[in-house]
């Protein structure tokens, strides 16, 4: 189990095994809960938003991982995609219901469309009915006979039956101030911690319609760069230079509400009572419905909320403040689906930039058309078109062996590409790979048989220091086993992906 446990770990990222968990961050203590249940055998895998704190390489692999469980796998999550690629069935509980249905998050989208055309025109009919059983009582009906008794009695189940507003598709109209010619210009900014870097020498105008999504392996700095054009974080060398007309929203990944003591109708207040948006004047209430506040919840503390609903109400107050370029660090987090396409037909709307760090490429797919890619080395690269695209690209890249600037040779006075070389097993390589999952099992099996003997000779002090010392040698072989393991794993997955 012991090399499974380091594999899993290795693939979400965590590469320091002998860390104490209290020194970890939130992120990686998350990414080990979730090894941890992914490793353990068991009949039922319980994931609540899984995706959370994991990048986006990490969320593909837990993907195809889960698409070879072979156990029953129950989940919470907001990722659409992961949802469509994992699941084959979907239950929705939606104002206290539970509906079930058959297939991933596609076809969920289908059979809960034809469910509530069904709910829509049967409760017409009811309508309709109610109205012309109402005019009856109205004229005078009284429950003389056993009929009329019946038919009053049917009347008043159908009154309890009445669904008082039928579920009207949210639609909000975007808030944001002028945003004049000169937008967000960063001049060669250069920014590092000790010896890693996070951006050198990068330039970049943003433009006033802008859809940016930056992506990249967890701890590359995607969040030091939305709070350097923020200006949170200074660069070393370079500038940010932002516009007289700029006005920036910056929805972070910490829920920065200020005073949890108000009211939450008097918490927007006090940012506007009324807004402008395309469509014409619309009260804070009124806003507050558009994101899934009910009148009863408007009224209640802020203090009393979920974390979700602070989210939500956080994400909200930003907008209120009408900004011209919006700067989203994981937004998709602690938001449900009903939220995030809001926000996103919000965003579609908006006019301004919008500038966001996601793991999550639905949204991505959905909202940008230009993805920065910082791959950890101080570059950044820019892709056209929203995450999937960018995964086409990155992945002809990936098996032709060529960066955005392929290598150039002279040959008889014409440029060729210098071939990639193939990827493939030496001789020795292939031969441990055949052998090397029996080698870390018996190595497993003698290390388990000396810790039996170690309780055996628990009083014999010299052959307990042989046992110790032969212990300690087996264990020092497996760690280099396992690590050969992982190695050897990655190379055979690269050379199958290199076939395809």
């Amino acid at each position: 189990m012991e090399y499974e446990a380091k594999t899993v770990l290795n693939k979400l990222g965590i590469l320091e095994f002998d860390k104490k968990m209290g020194l970890l961050s939130v992120g990686q203590r998350k990414r080990v809960a979730i090894a941890s249940a992914l490793i353990n055998p068991c009949e039922l895998l319980i994931l609540d938003e899984p995706t959370n704190h994991l990048d986006n390489d990490m969320i593909l692999w837990l993907e195809n991982y889960l698409c070879k469980f072979t156990r029953a796998v129950l989940m919470v999550t907001h990722d659409r995609y992961f949802l469509d690629r994992v699941c084959n069935k979907i239950v929705e509980i939606d104002k206290g219901n539970l509906y079930s249905y058959e297939g991933n998050y596609s076809k969920f989208l289908e059979l809960k469309a034809l469910r509530e055309e069904n709910d829509i025109s049967s409760e017409r009919k009811r309508q309709s009915l109610y109205k012309k059983e109402l005019a009856w009582i109205q004229r005078g009906a009284r429950a003389r006979g056993t009929k009329a008794k019946g038919r009053i009695q049917e009347f008043e189940k159908l009154k309890d039956q009445l669904v008082t507003e039928l579920d009207e598709k949210l639609k909000l109209s975007s808030v944001s101030s002028r945003l004049g010619k000169k937008t967000v210009e960063i001049k060669n900014i250069s920014k590092a911690f000790g010896d890693k870097k996070i951006v050198e020498n990068f330039e970049y105008t943003v433009l006033r319609d802008a859809r940016i999504g930056i992506v990249g392996n967890n701890g590359v700095g995607k969040s030091t760069m939305l709070n350097i054009i923020a200006g949170r974080i200074k660069p070393d060398e370079g500038y940010v230079d932002i516009g007289s007309t700029v006005k920036l929203g910056y929805f972070t990944q910490e829920s920065d509400v200020v005073d949890d003591t108000l009211k939450v109708i008097d918490y927007i207040k006090n940012i506007a009572e009324i807004v402008e948006t395309s469509e014409g004047k619309i009260t804070a209430s009124q806003m507050l419905e558009k994101f899934l506040f009910t009148p009863d919840l408007q009224y209640n503390t802020v203090s009393r909320l979920s974390g979700g609903e602070k989210r939500r109400l956080f994400l909200l107050s930003i907008l209120m403040k009408a900004p011209n370029i919006l700067l989203l660090d994981e937004p998709t987090n602690d938001l449900d689906i009903e939220t995030l396409t809001i926000l996103e037909d919000y965003l579609e709307t908006f006019c301004g930039a919008v500038i966001t760090v996601s793991h999550d490429r639905y949204f991505l797919d959905k909202v940008v058309n230009t993805i920065l890619e910082l791959p950890g080395d101080g570059t950044v690269k820019e892709y056209n078109g929203g995450y999937s695209d960018y995964i086409v690209v990155r992945t002809i890249e990936e098996k032709s062996g060529l960066d955005d600037k392929p290598t150039i040779v002279k040959n008889n006075e014409k440029d060729i590409r210098e071939k990639p070389k193939k990827l493939k097993f030496s001789f020795n390589e292939q031969q441990e790979y055949n052998t090397i999952d029996d080698d870390i099992s018996n190595l497993e099996g003698k290390i388990n048989n000396i810790e039996m003997q170690l309780e055996k000779y628990s009083t014999d002090y010299v052959k307990l220091q042989e046992l110790m010392d032969e212990k300690q040698q087996a264990e020092l072989l497996l760690e280099e086993k396992v690590e050969k393991w992982i190695y050897l794993n990655d190379l055979a997955e690269r050379i199958e992906d290199q076939k395809k």
